[in-house]
């Protein structure tokens, strides 16, 4: 402490010297000790050190007083309250000095404080801004001193939009020395004014904010000065854009006055009006509805509005071949000169805030987009020929943001056949693209860069939008596209701007499309590769991979005119390939490039391989550049030329198996495709040694900790197994013990297994000696048979089964008796394990070979469901289906027959019939074989459709789904008859089989279901609580999977889901269990299903929700049982992510029951479930909240932010809040908002 106080002591010793440098010197130093945060001062010091740099703010030399002003910053949270309330009397009564220097650096020191004070309410920042706001409001109302007023009103509105919560007895104060402001004289003066004010009404109470607005809203009525007017609808528009949650109640009152004044004759004025219609359009999305039509009214009739111009003249229809450059005003500048002078023209930015005013319009109102398509798209497409450049940038915005509007979202599916449709918004676009090349192709050649790189943003959109949209427009892009490519009129910016252009132009279009014009479009990119700037040089190597692929797409004979053009292209690639010191991205891209000019055009370079293949093998050596060579050498590989590669086989292969030690996954997983690649393209060159080197690295790679890695080593195993089996003799040493372990993963499922089973039948096939059928099988039950030191997981037996079928697949005149065999493990096992596997594995065996030669096969099975363990029971049932599957006429009648003789047994047979469906539906071969069944099996299913047993009824119901699949002409209308049944079980049932009709995959029945879905939707008002949950359900499945099947439906459903959010009175009763009574909810499952349903719509139909209407029943689940305030915490998480301006404006009704949840208490005698519970609410209702916190401007709001700062002060809560929001800004809130339900 001691030498702290020294140090500073002998700093302020040299600051009053009279040198300057030392002066400027001790500053400086001061400066970096206050940085540190281990400076601590003791009082003493404290009050020197303030005085210090007072007085230093009125030192003679301007670089002292700058340093001064700096050290301010972290001086104010290093020193006491009192020392910081003495620095800011000091700078407030700098800011009335007569010295304009002295006010300036004061002013500029208050702002310093204030951005260095702490957030959050502490007690230090609210006293300080106290001090400082008397002072500026008083500043403000002495009119006579202009520069003080602008200071003062600068600061004041800095401090408004840190810690206006603070202020609130303030405001009305502020208000009334602001308010005349807005009519001073000077336009600085009435500027900033609105900037403080909008800055107020973020965080003022109602009664100020509206007290404002009558003051303007009067003052628009009263005044007639044109200034105060322009004023007071900039100050309007501020407030919407600052606070437009407050303002939507206002666009009734504000919208006419402001259409009013946008039809007076002056520019500025109707350039404010434009510009508060963008703010109303942005910020009150809601409310603004009904008064778009007029605003795209009038913005379109200002576009076009430029009164000293004559577009007529100048541009008359040229013909598309003769590129005239548009006069400039500079070559016409005599003739004019005394009528009229171009800087008077403030036309042009009337129309720049039209097109951004339309812009908003586009960018928010995604329902208009057919009409868009219809009035707005052919005025923007007309107005391409603006002639100053800044509005027509601003337009061709407009135009894309219209064109992004029109892209298909993933979230928002919206249905491909609306899109499509007769006017839908994708036809209405591809009729108007004749128009948008024809405007745009005169723009290509302007001189202006900046309208150029629009014009190719703009096709570019376009491309993406409507993919092949330019097959025939090619011819009237490419002369621009050269004048861009070109040296004398393009910036680098611009060339790779073009180049991106062509890269998307290449993978839209069919390749075809180019073909005529390949001698014009290559030359400028071969040349782009040689450019001395790197990062065209990297985009051109991009467009020249692609351009490969367009000269000759595999499996297309060479066209003998491209041979110049490719061996320029390899000419140009090699030399960036042989260069070593060059930016990555070019290393990269270049090897690259060179791996799709070999992979396409190897056979016709093929003198050249003996140059270019070498290099490949150094750069597979180099670290850097290791991972894009085998990613490019994989290409080669694979490509249909079989070019020769034989000259550094010898060589790869040692160092591919080398880079499966390495601990770089990315680099594993490429290696082992290319090894798998090479393993069967190339099987000749290869010989045991060279494969022994690559075997020894895969043990470490199967197991269960990578499945995709073990899932490629397999395929590579089973690849070597096929065409190598010498090299894999000594496998049982390493490899196949590690397979072994894998199989008893309980995480091997999917393609991973699909992978295994293919390597025991490659492996059985290669008659490797030790490892024959017989050998091999008794390893996998060894497995089981022997004593575990851990029990085998559930899943392990599927797989285990799995694989003895695979390898008994193989060996045909083996599975008979080897089913034989395992039929004696069924009779008398030993264990329940042993049972279900034997089970198991003659359900595998008998889905791929008829057993019914085996008599005594299903009584046996059949038998096996007496079993006391249920997991024997589950086994025997999938057995029994799966021998089925191998003789359907042999086994299926026998099925149902036995369903209806044995009641008891009923479940377990249904679960036989239901994999017997799933697994025929899948095949078209299995549907053909199962035709002749359906009838029979249709009428048995529906006898017992009014089980009482729910488990069995949901059983029936998958299986009639899966069955309607096969033939839905016939039974969907059945499924349809059945919902109009008196039993209420019957109409469960059926909306269930509904819901299993529903998949994420395209199917036939799509057609028919979207036709008839809205009379299963009927279901919802069905009178049985069940059949409405059931139908909620189907619902939600359609919402999810298929969203194009329920978007037409929503106008007619949402209003009966609404309803089945609402906690119903009647539903709710009271159980007397002893001497306590229990309620019983009996709505609260159909309440969830609806909840979910909602949470679904967010994702997948938002564009169809009024947001408002949904709001305002999340807000009422905000407050429901446990279970719904879960959802619906998720839910307001997903709004504010999704639709945040509506959000912002239902904020307090949304803070207020998250309040009460992180406030409310456990009973003290609770259980500790009901603690468990209360956390785990309150963590959800903190992460809605942390949500809510990142909408912008949401911090600015009253209620919310007092909720965090009271967060912030709970010791409970704020560790809990602080861990959710850096959750927050880590991932969930960053991400895109929409939800990839894939």
């Amino acid at each position: 402490m001691a030498s702290v106080s020294y140090q500073i002591a002998n700093l302020l010793e040299k600051m009053t010297s009279s040198d300057k440098d030392f002066r400027f010197m001790a500053t400086n130093d001061l400066m970096t000790e206050l940085q540190k945060d281990s400076i601590k001062l003791d009082d003493e010091s404290e009050r020197k050190v303030v005085k210090m740099l007072l007085r230093l703010l009125e030192d003679k030399n301007g670089e002292v007083q700058n340093l001064a002003v700096k050290c301010l910053g972290p001086l104010v949270n290093k020193v006491k309250e009192y020392q910081v309330e003495t620095i800011v009397d000091a700078l407030c009564a700098n800011m009335l000095s007569d010295k304009e220097q002295l006010r300036d650096i004061s002013s500029i020191g208050l702002k310093t404080v204030i951005s260095e004070l702490p957030l959050g309410s502490n007690a230090l920042a609210a006293n300080v801004c106290k001090r400082i706001t008397g002072r500026l409001s008083s500043a403000i109302e002495k009119q006579e001193d202009v520069p003080v007023q602008l200071e003062a009103l600068d600061i004041l509105a800095d401090l408004l939009s840190r810690f206006g919560a603070l202020l609130l007895t303030f405001h009305p104060t502020i208000l009334a020395a602001l308010l005349p402001q807005l009519s001073s004289p000077r336009q600085a003066v009435r500027k900033r004014t609105i900037v403080a004010l909008s800055h107020l009404v973020t965080s003022s109470n109602n009664h100020l904010y509206n007290k404002l607005l009558d003051h303007l809203l009067d003052g628009l009525t009263s005044q007639k000065v044109k200034n105060v007017i322009r004023t007071y609808i900039q100050c309007i528009a501020s407030i919407c854009r600052q606070a437009g949650h407050r303002f939507g109640e206002q666009i009734e009152r504000v919208m006419p006055f402001i259409v009013q004044y946008s039809n007076e004759d002056d520019d500025e004025l109707r350039e404010y009006c434009l510009q508060a219609f963008e703010s109303f359009v942005y910020r009150c999305p809601n409310e603004i509805t009904p008064h778009i039509n007029k605003i795209i009214e009038i913005c379109l009739s200002y576009i076009t509005y430029d009164p000293n111009y004559n577009y007529d003249d100048d541009l008359s229809e040229q013909s598309d071949g003769d590129w005239v450059v548009m006069e400039t005003e500079e070559d016409g500048e005599e003739d004019g000169e005394d009528e009229y002078s171009d800087d008077d023209d403030m036309s042009w930015k009337v129309r720049r805030a039209a097109a951004k005013c339309l812009e908003a319009v586009v960018s928010t109102r995604r329902e208009l987009l057919p009409e868009l398509y219809k009035v707005v798209s052919p005025a923007l497409i007309t107005r391409f020929k603006e002639r100053e450049e800044n509005v027509k940038c601003d337009i061709f915005h407009a135009y894309i943001a219209l064109l992004k509007q029109t892209k298909p979202t993933t979230g928002l599916a919206l249905d491909p056949d609306s899109m499509e449709e007769e006017e839908g918004p994708l036809s209405l676009l591809q009729q108007q693209v004749p128009l948008i090349v024809k405007a745009v192709h005169r723009q290509m050649k302007e001189k202006s860069i900046k309208t150029r790189q629009d014009c190719f943003s703009l096709l570019k959109e376009l491309v993406l939008v409507l993919p092949g949209a330019l097959t025939n427009h090619i011819p009237a892009l490419i002369p621009g596209i050269q004048y861009s490519l070109g040296d004398k009129n393009s910036s680098s910016n611009m060339k790779i701007d073009t180049l991106a252009f062509i890269h998307t132009l290449l993978v839209t279009h069919h390749a075809e499309v180019f073909h005529t014009h390949m001698a014009v479009l290559a030359p400028p990119i071969i040349a782009a590769v040689s450019d001395s700037f790197y990062k065209i040089t990297a985009e051109a190597l991009l467009v020249l991979q692609q351009l490969v692929q367009v000269i000759r797409p595999h499996g297309k004979p060479c066209n003998p005119e491209f041979a110049a053009i490719s061996h320029e292209l390899y000419l140009s690639t090699l030399i960036r390939l042989k260069t070593s010191d060059i930016d990555q991205e070019v290393k990269e891209r270049a090897i690259a490039c060179m791996g799709q000019i070999v992979a396409h055009l190897g056979d016709f370079l093929h003198h050249e391989l003996p140059v270019c293949l070498p290099i490949f093998l150094d750069r597979l050596r180099n670290e850097i550049t290791r991972l894009t060579t085998v990613k490019a050498l994989t290409c080669v590989a694979a490509s249909p030329l079989r070019v020769d590669l034989k000259p550094i086989i010898e060589e790869a292969i040692p160092i591919l198996g080398s880079f499966l030690r390495k601990n770089q996954r990315a680099l594993k997983l490429c290696s082992l495709s290319l090894l798998d690649t090479l393993v069967r393209n190339y099987s000749a060159a290869m010989h045991t040694d060279l494969l022994d080197k690559v075997t020894a690295e895969l043990p470490p790679l199967l197991n269960e900790a990578d499945l995709h890695i073990a899932q490629l080593t397999l395929t590579l195993l089973t690849s070597i197994a096929k065409l190598h089996p010498v090299a894999l003799t000594r496998v049982s040493d390493n490899i196949l013990p590690e397979i072994l372990g894998l199989v008893k993963s309980p995480l091997l499922q999917g393609a991973a297994l699909n992978s295994l089973l293919e390597f025991f039948q490659a492996l059985v096939q290669a008659r490797i000696p030790g490892l024959s059928y017989r050998e091999l099988l008794s390893m996998l039950i060894a497995l089981v048979s022997q004593p575990q030191t851990s029990v085998l997981h559930k899943q392990a037996y599927h797989s285990l089964a799995k694989c003895a079928a695979a390898l008994t697949i193989t060996w045909h005149q083996e599975a008979q008796g080897v089913v034989e065999q395992f039929l004696k493990d069924v009779q008398n096992p030993h264990s329940d394990s042993q049972h279900i596997f034997a089970l198991l594995v003659i359900g595998e065996i008998g889905r791929h070979v008829d057993l019914s030669r085996i008599n005594s096969l299903k009584h046996v099975i059949l038998n096996s469901f007496s079993s006391h363990s249920e997991e024997v029971k589950s086994a025997a049932s999938y057995t029994l289906g799966n021998i089925a599957i191998g003789n359907l006429p042999e086994y299926l009648p026998f099925i149902l027959q036995e369903i209806e003789a044995q009641p008891k047994r009923q479940y377990l047979l249904l679960h036989s019939l239901k994999e017997i469906i799933t697994s025929q539906s899948a095949s078209p071969s299995g549907v053909s074989h199962l035709q002749n069944f359906v009838p029979s099996i249709w009428l048995l299913l529906y006898r017992h459709c009014e089980c009482t047993e729910e488990g069995t009824r949901n059983v029936v119901a998958e299986c009639l789904g899966k069955l309607t699949l096969i033939d839905p002409a016939t039974l969907l209308p059945r499924l349809q008859e059945s919902l109009k049944s008196l039993s209420a079980l019957m109409r469960t049932t059926t909306v269930t089989a509904v819901k299993f009709t529903i998949s994420d995959q395209p199917q036939q029945i799509d057609p028919m279901l979207k036709q008839c879905m809205g009379h299963f939707l009927v279901a919802l008002e069905d009178p049985d609580l069940n059949v409405r949950r059931v139908a909620l359900v189907a619902f939600n499945s359609a919402a999810h999977n298929k969203p194009s099947l329920i978007r037409d439906l929503l106008e007619m459903v949402l209003p009966q889901l609404y309803a089945e959010t609402k906690i119903k009175k009647e539903l709710i009763r009271q159980v007397e269990m002893g001497p306590f009574k229990h309620t019983v909810d009996d709505g609260l499952d159909l309440r969830k299903a609806a909840f979910e349903c909602m949470y679904t719509l967010l994702d997948s139909c938002l564009d169809r929700l009024d947001v408002f209407e949904f709001l305002n029943h999340v807000e009422n689940g905000l407050r429901d049982h446990y279970d719904i305030k879960m959802l619906t915490y998720l839910m307001t998480a997903r709004l504010a992510q999704l639709c945040p301006t509506a959000v912002l404006q239902r904020l307090e009704r949304l803070v207020e029951p998250l309040k009460s949840t992180c406030t409310m208490k456990v009973k003290a005698n609770s259980v500790k479930q009901e603690y468990e519970k209360q956390d785990e609410l309150k963590r959800s209702a903190l992460r809605a909240v942390a949500a809510l916190y990142t909408i912008p401007d949401a911090e600015k709001n009253p209620s919310l932010s007092e909720f965090v700062a009271q967060i912030k002060a709970n010791a409970e809560l704020q560790p809990l809040f602080e861990v959710i929001q850096k959750d927050c800004t880590g991932s969930t809130m960053s991400e895109t908002n929409i939800m990839d339900q894939s």
